[in-house]
């Protein structure tokens, strides 16, 4: 049994999260949207600088690229009771010396990840968003192959690249990806929400 005011209780214990303050440079802000009727869960990196301002989950140009690898709208991309968005690390973690942003805190997904999801029965995908994702799930692992044989997890995951605006080079590497993957993945989108007929 799905139990909404425990979840609410947990996501405003999480969201007052000072655990890794001392390493954040721009301080905590966990950013995460979950309930507990949620039937897709975006299981994501870490927040960039544009959406630890805004301080909602793919505010910025990879949210848009996704949104259309998914076929789905912000309306139903932002309605949290059925589309569920917890990064492995909640926080902004820093940029690195040599440019991009930093790994997600390793502290995060292990302190609260799985109470969170204890308390999400309802969900039937999982999209696991790039490297730092799929290796915590699935294992060390190369990420281009898990997402060439996305077969392989379902039908509970779906391996996907990061929808950074680098992965454009890598998608024209990869044609395989639009030709075979996305119509794949908009069908159990669709599938795991109980939206009928073809995307918009």
């Amino acid at each position: 049994m799905s139990d909404p005011d425990a979840l609410d209780r947990l996501v405003a214990e999480v969201r007052a999260c000072r655990h890794c303050e001392a390493h954040l440079p721009l301080g905590p802000r966990p950013i995460l949207h979950v309930s507990a009727t949620a039937r897709l869960l975006i299981a994501s990196q870490a927040p960039g600088t544009k959406v630890h301002e805004k301080g909602i989950s793919f505010w910025d140009q990879s949210g848009e690229r996704l949104r259309g690898w998914l076929g789905i709208g912000k309306e139903v991309f932002y309605d949290t009771s059925r589309v569920a968005i917890l990064p492995m690390g909640l926080c902004y973690p820093g940029r690195l010396p040599q440019g991009g942003d930093r790994p997600p805190r390793p502290e995060c997904a292990p302190l609260w990840r799985d109470r969170v999801l204890g308390l999400m029965p309802g969900i039937r995908l999982t999209l696991l968003i790039g490297t730092y994702a799929q290796n915590h799930v699935l294992g060390p692992g190369a990420m281009t192959a898990r997402v060439e044989r996305f077969r392989d997890y379902l039908p509970r995951y779906f391996p996907l690249p990061h929808p950074s605006w680098r992965t454009g080079v890598w998608e024209s590497r990869n044609p395989w990806f639009r030709e075979i993957v996305l119509p794949a993945l908009q069908a159990e989108v669709r599938c795991a929400l109980d939206m009928a007929g073809p995307p918009p």
